[in-house]
Parts: structure tokens; C-alpha cells; sequence
């Protein structure tokens, strides 16, 4: 129960490992926060998320802060409400308050996950607008995050996507990418929390989970231990290259790139003796401008829109999703809703 030694980590007397870890993480990423700020933790009732809970209502008091929680219900299951509810009943015995339960509609634009990951970033938003929170605290671990670098490995994916999830973005805060799941768990069942186990995650039928029970563990037996370390140790590195990249990138676009009405327009004459590094950052951020959502626009369309600065031969134009074009005219490149040359 909460209260209780076996709920506070300690066992005889001391404090186990996993928990201190747990909350060190924690008190590290709320450190620089201001007094009174309010953090709202996102928690799904699993093991990862329920140690952070748990880690969050330990040390935000002792730091000034404010601590509630967030819990989505996609719907996906037919019990999700009972789930879900059960979420909010742990938390409110941690101390968390405010304690809220959001319910979203998961769509099918991005693919499953894709639909389910979209819906539940829009809902910790709103919650965190609604209650006035500046910091979202979300549980990913360090095998997410190696996870994610091989997702994007297979999609043959540039920098950033390899870069993986950024400890902090913007509003979101994720304490826990340096440590391991085994540890969440651990401090789960060190602190007497009954965790819920999704069944999702064991469902051969998403990449995330064939990733994580079928390819890292023939990586472990094949390369030996210390591939999800390795993986997520190398995020870390391409971060830092990406983000200097996206810096030079910023400043490239702020001469080459001119918004008009209706028009995004790419001085091919500024671009074209870039570093491919820079110049494809650049248009890709044009073609963000120009109303490409970023999901759907791949490293295959901004190398053909690369191609109308370095590879002209007269194409013709260059379709990109949510019907913008790029066509080359006068030294330019245009990208706008079916522009034409």
C-alpha cells in the first residue's frame, strides 16, 4: 500500500537500487524547473510509466513542484476504460494531482502506431494547456529509444531520425532514456506497484514489437551483449551532429528561402554550392512551409526537389504529399498547391 515501506522502495531499511535510480533520473530532468511549476506525468499504468509516476510524486514535492497525471484511453480494447481507470486510481494513491483521463479516437492516417502516437501527443498537449502544466513526463526507456534507431535504420532514415527521441522536446521530458526497462520494472516491484501489462506489446503484428522480441535478441546473440547500450548511445551522438546541422541549416534558409503569398520560393543560386547537408535541410523545411506534413514527407521527396537544384534537366515538377508541388522557374524553386512551371 502507499505509505508503506515496501511502496517507498525501501527494503530493510534501504533504498533499492532500481528506485533510486528511478528517482534519481527524475529529480535530474525537474531540476531546472522554477518553483511552482505544475509537471503532469503520462502514464499508461505499465511498468515504465507507473515507475515514473511513483519517481515523480517522490520528487517533485521536495523540488517546489506541482505533479499530476495524464492518462490516455486509445480504445483499442475493449476493457481500455477499465485500464485506463485503474491508471488513474494508482496515480491518485501516489499523491499525483490533478489526475486526468483522456479519451481519444485513434484514426489510420500513419499506420497504426503512427494513428495511436498522433492522438495520444494531442491529447498530453491539451491536458497540459487545460491544467496549465509546462513539463510533460513521458517513461520511454533506453530500449526505446535503441528501438527507435533501428525503425528508423529500416526506413533508411538521415540523422535525425537516427538521432531517436530527444530528451527533452519542447514541452516533453523523458528522465528514463538512459536507463534500461529491466530497472523500471524493478522499481515496480521494489515499490509494491502492480504495473499493467499491454497486450500490444506482444503483438507480432507491429514493427515496434517484432523490433524488440525477434531482431534485438538475434543482435544480442550474434554481436553479444550491449547492442541496445550501443544503439542508443549512438542516438545520442547523431543528436548532437544534427542538431549543429539543423543551426547551419536555419541560417541557409533564413537568405535562400522567401515566403510570399501562397508560395514558398528556394534561391537556387544560394543553395546550390551547399553542403547537400545543409541544402536538403533547407528544402525540406520549405516544403514543410509550404504545407507538407512532416510524417509524409520522406527523404525521397526532398532528394528529387534536391534534384531540381543539382540535377536540372528540365523536369517538369516534383509532386510532394498533401498536393504541394516543386517546379524550377527563373532560378527558383517553387513549392505551392499544383504550381506549375
Amino acid at each position: 500500500m502507499p505509505g508503506s515501506a515496501e511502496s517507498t522502495g525501501e527494503y530493510r531499511g534501504k533504498l533499492h537500487p532500481s528506485v533510486a535510480r528511478v528517482r534519481e533520473a527524475v529529480r535530474t530532468a525537474l531540476a531546472d524547473l522554477p518553483r511552482d511549476t505544475t509537471v503532469l506525468v503520462a502514464c499508461s499504468g505499465g511498468a515504465d510509466s507507473l515507475a515514473l509516476a511513483a519517481a515523480a510524486a517522490f520528487e517533485a514535492p521536495k523540488l517546489g513542484l506541482s505533479a499530476g497525471a495524464v492518462i490516455v484511453d486509445h480504445g483499442l480494447q475493449a476493457d481500455s476504460e477499465d485500464i485506463a481507470a485503474t491508471a488513474a486510481e494508482q496515480c491518485k494513491a501516489l499523491g499525483l494531482d490533478p489526475v486526468h483521463v483522456r479519451a481519444v479516437e485513434v484514426g489510420d492516417e500513419g499506420g497504426p502506431e503512427g494513428a495511436a502516437r498522433t492522438a495520444r501527443y494531442d491529447a498530453l498537449r491539451d491536458a497540459a494547456e487545460e491544467v496549465g502544466a509546462d513539463v510533460v513526463l513521458l517513461a520511454h526507456t533506453r530500449n526505446d529509444q535503441a528501438e527507435t534507431v533501428l525503425l528508423g535504420l529500416a526506413r533508411g532514415s538521415g540523422a535525425r531520425s537516427l538521432a531517436g527521441m530527444a530528451p527533452v522536446a519542447g514541452i516533453l521530458r523523458r528522465p528514463f532514456l538512459e536507463l534500461s526497462r529491466s530497472t523500471t520494472a524493478a522499481a515496480c516491484v521494489a515499490s509494491g506497484l502492480r504495473p499493467w501489462h499491454d497486450p500490444h506489446n506482444d503483438d507480432p503484428k507491429y514493427k515496434r514489437v517484432r523490433v524488440r522480441h525477434e531482431v534485438l535478441p538475434v543482435l544480442e546473440e550474434a554481436l553479444g551483449p550491449g547492442v541496445t547500450e550501443a544503439l542508443a548511445r549512438t542516438a545520442g551522438l547523431l543528436r548532437a551532429d544534427a542538431d549543429a546541422l539543423d543551426v547551419l541549416a536555419a541560417e541557409l534558409a533564413e537568405t535562400a528561402v522567401r515566403r510570399t503569398d501562397g508560395e514558398v520560393r528556394c534561391d537556387v543560386g544560394l543553395l546550390e554550392g551547399e553542403p547537400a547537408a545543409l541544402r536538403t535541410r533547407a528544402l525540406r523545411q520549405a516544403a514543410l512551409e509550404a504545407g507538407c506534413r512532416a510524417n509524409d514527407l520522406t527523404a525521397g521527396h526532398v532528394a528529387a526537389v534536391d534534384a531540381l537544384v543539382t540535377d536540372w534537366r528540365g523536369q517538369r515538377w516534383i509532386d510532394l504529399p498533401q498536393g504541394i508541388r516543386a517546379v524550377r522557374r527563373a532560378g527558383f524553386i517553387v513549392l505551392a498547391p499544383g504550381v506549375t512551371p
